[in-house]
């Protein structure tokens, strides 16, 4: 995943980090307080000489922040365990209560280790004599190891920058109906392990960076020595909740962010609509410009964004919205089959894509919902291509059969897409989950997300394009 902050100096700090290692030959060389320990006082478990072992490698962090009195202050970390060690010295501690962890293993393990056992002993009997049993004791290890990792997920607490604590159950959906796991060691990288130190102490980010130390692993995509921004696979499951942000993209000058449904993009009227993704980034990133926002997304929708850090940026950016330069692609999901004027016909057949302009305008009697209207309404285009039927039940659409279609706006009015969806001119099937020009039903969003989006960088003049997997 992207870096969130600049990777310099916390670079710097690695490597100077590394030399350090050299030198002392230990992790435990600093007492919490700084002070350097004595040879007696080290423990062996510790010393770098486990790293060198085969595929031991691992990756270290340095997060660079800012006290409240503007102070600089540097936090160092290590991904997981330590040759066991869950907690050393000078170093940021683990995100979970690591004595609850270890009373779980050591109920938990004996009895996973028997299973494995009796397993592996089964598997060199002849198959038909095995196969029940072997399933049966398969299972067994199966739901007990299922039931443990769940144990022990539920123990990380994640502080965050607004300074509310965030847990699996939270960030992970699907994760407190047990459908979904996290990979193993999800929580334990160096960037999270950092972000909640910093959060916790009050303190705010402005570098971070990983270098891979050790002896190189068996897959080889760790090079020893290099900085390596947070892991998509891990770190992307958490790293969002922790900043309040997706962050997709980001440099000094422009921020690309994949918006959550349900969050404002910018301010609204009211301290209760204060939150949203402008007033995140400049919590985030106090040196960012007052008005970031180049366009915007609905509340209900998701997806891609982009945002500027400066005023040039911003001023270019905004330019390439007014000229219609800038390429975007929405995925819809509307319930049941298009029967519009712009994409099916009496057969209830949908074309497989086509292009829509319709004039409309705000309903100002019911803000904020756009109205068709001929005389007074400005035209909104849209070109539109089928991607796929996809069955649903009778309770989401009584036809049980939901459209999926992909929007690319050529105009950006107000609703532009739901309306073009809904309107008996267009599409002529409302979005799932449209609640202001369709039904939305109990636990229900907007089937609406922004999946691509394409622009020209306003410094570098490089043409920038971005993808967000749908998550419907």
């Amino acid at each position: 995943m992207c870096n969130p902050f600049p990777e310099e100096p916390a670079g710097n700090a690695c490597r100077r980090l590394v030399s350090i290692l050299n030198s002392e030959q230990c992790l435990d060389f600093a007492r919490d307080n700084g002070q350097r320990t004595t040879s007696g006082e080290r423990n062996p478990r510790l010393s770098v000489s486990y790293l060198f072992r085969p595929g031991n490698g691992q990756m270290f962090g340095v997060l660079v922040c800012r006290d409240s009195a503007g102070n600089y202050v540097e936090l160092k970390a290590f991904s997981g365990q330590y040759n066991g060690v869950w907690n050393v010295p000078g170093w940021v501690p683990p995100l979970l209560d690591t004595d609850a962890y270890n009373r779980q293993v050591s109920q938990d393990d004996p009895e996973i280790q028997e299973l494995t056992r009796q397993i592996r002993a089964l598997e060199c009997l002849p198959e038909d004599s095995s196969r029940a049993m072997l399933e049966s004791l398969r299972r067994r290890r199966r739901i007990l190891s299922r039931e443990s990792l769940r144990y022990i997920y539920n123990l990380y607490r994640f502080p965050c920058l607004n300074g509310h604590t965030a847990t699996f159950e939270s960030l992970l959906p699907g994760f407190a109906s047990g459908r979904v796991l996290p990979p193993a060691g999800t929580g334990d990288c160096c960037a999270p392990k950092l972000l909640g130190a910093a959060f916790s102490r009050g303190l705010h980010p402005v570098s971070l960076a990983e270098i891979f130390y050790g002896s190189p692993p068996v897959s080889g995509n760790r090079i020893p020595g290099q900085l390596y921004p947070p892991c998509r696979e891990k770190c992307g499951l958490v790293l969002p909740g922790m900043l309040g942000l997706n962050i997709v993209y980001r440099d000094e000058h422009i921020v690309v962010v994949d918006k959550p449904a349900g969050l404002l993009s910018v301010p609204g009227r009211g301290e209760e609509n204060k939150d949203c993704i402008v007033s995140r980034l400049r919590i985030l990133y106090p040196d960012c410009i007052s008005q970031p926002s180049v366009h915007r997304l609905d509340m209900d929708t998701s997806g891609l964004m982009v945002l500027a850090f400066t005023a040039f940026a911003h001023r270019e950016l905004s330019r390439q919205f007014m000229e219609r330069t800038v390429y975007k692609e929405y995925e819809a999901l509307l319930r049941g089959r298009c029967s519009g004027e712009a994409g099916g016909d009496a057969s209830g057949l949908v074309r497989k894509k086509g292009r829509i302009e319709l004039p409309f305008r705000l309903d100002v009697e019911n803000r904020p919902r756009q109205v068709y209207d001929e005389q007074y309404g400005k035209t909104g285009i849209t070109d539109w291509y089928f991607v796929s039927y996809e069955r649903c039940s009778e309770t989401v659409c009584s036809d049980k059969v939901l459209t999926r279609i992909r929007f690319i706006p050529r105009t950006g009015r107000t609703h532009q897409l739901r309306l073009h969806a809904m309107h008996q001119k267009g599409l002529g099937a409302a979005i799932q989950g449209d609640r202001l020009y369709g039904t939305r039903l109990p636990g229900e969003r907007l089937m609406l997300h922004a999946a691509l989006l394409r622009f020209i960088h306003p410094v570098s003049g490089d043409i920038m394009t971005f993808e967000s997997p749908v998550p419907f």
